[in-house]
């Protein structure tokens, strides 16, 4: 979140007519609010990739780039894209407000601005990035938690990170949603997230665990749910969390959940997990070559434990030639 020194809002104020710069600084300076102005498009994108300002009031029609085309580039960028964009225009034509709206634009102002309509509007926004700002920084803390307990590990190092990143590419070859693409990123950083609650003696156990030992590590899927199920965010989160270590036949835990009624995410995720854990160094074992794993798997897939066609995939996707750009 921007000042977070003194928590006052900082208001980017870009129009290439310096009246109406100083009209709506006047408004919004009364309101307590910290102004930064700039005069033409390639400034106010200056100031924004600075990581100083809570909202922008964009002029449609500025030298260099407009008002839209700041707006697209503000949108695009994953460090700017949360920062509410507010159009000032003269313009009335519905094609220019579709266009705001395809620039990703917030809300929109008529000229001449109607001081309490501005104010109205500026409030309402801020507050929702306030919300916004301490969401993100709740999932920072859900992923900073993650990435310390995969820490503990030398073995695991990477892990996650590995686990996102090919968890949505699996997904990806098989054409799931933009939301789901986001679970299993979010999923591959954060799915033993619980194991915050498991012993370091039973979690760095270099050798089998005891029976009483296994069910505390069994326990890690429901803490890690528990953990992450208050943000809304993580709705499609919780149950790659929760189910990632059920088994297709229904010997997995912590449900006993039987084929189909695995969720898909789930699944992916086990699926590239385990591959993980075959292909690198574990303390009682070196890592496995890609054709050997494979065909373990395919022996467990026989089982019943995993997903044939998941495995399939996956391999495929290993085997696929890298395209350098």
């Amino acid at each position: 979140m921007a000042n977070t020194k003194d928590q006052i809002p900082t208001i980017l104020i870009a129009d290439d007519i310096e009246a109406n710069r100083e009209l709506l600084t006047e408004i919004l300076s009364a309101d307590r609010y910290r102004i930064v102005q700039a005069e033409d498009g390639e400034q106010a994108m200056q100031l924004l990739e600075e990581g100083e300002v809570d909202l922008a009031l964009l002029d449609v029609m500025m030298p260099g780039r407009s008002g839209f085309a700041v707006c697209r580039a503000l949108k695009s960028n994953p460090d700017t894209r949360l920062i509410p964009v507010v159009m000032v225009t003269s313009l009335s034509a519905s094609e220019d407000r579709v266009q705001g709206i395809e620039s990703g634009a917030d809300d929109f102002l008529n000229k001449p601005v109607n001081k309490e309509e501005l104010l109205a509007r500026v409030r309402s926004l801020l507050k929702l990035k306030q919300f916004t700002d301490e969401l993100e920084h709740a999932e920072t803390v859900l992923f900073a938690l993650a990435l310390s307990i995969e820490a503990k590990d030398p073995y695991t190092d990477g892990h996650c990170d590995r686990l996102s990143e090919s968890s949505e590419g699996l997904a990806k070859r098989l054409s799931l949603s933009e939301e789901e693409l986001i679970a299993l990123r979010r999923g591959g950083i954060i799915h033993d997230i619980g194991k915050v609650a498991v012993p370091d003696q039973i979690l760095l156990k270099p050798g089998p665990l005891t029976p009483e030992e296994r069910k505390v590590m069994q326990q890690h899927t429901i803490v890690g749910a528990g953990i992450c199920s208050p943000l809304k965010s993580f709705r499609s989160v919780v149950p790659i969390i929760r189910h990632h270590h059920e088994k297709i036949d229904g010997s997995g835990y912590p449900d006993g959940l039987k084929g189909d009624a695995v969720p898909l995410t789930a699944r992916i995720l086990q699926t590239v997990d385990i591959y993980d854990a075959l292909t690198t160094d574990r303390p009682y074992r070196k890592a496995m070559a890609p054709d050997r794993a494979f065909g373990l798997m395919r022996e467990e897939v026989k089982r019943g434990w995993w997903d044939g066609a998941l495995v399939d995939e996956l391999e495929a996707m290993v085997q696929a030639p890298v395209v350098r750009s």
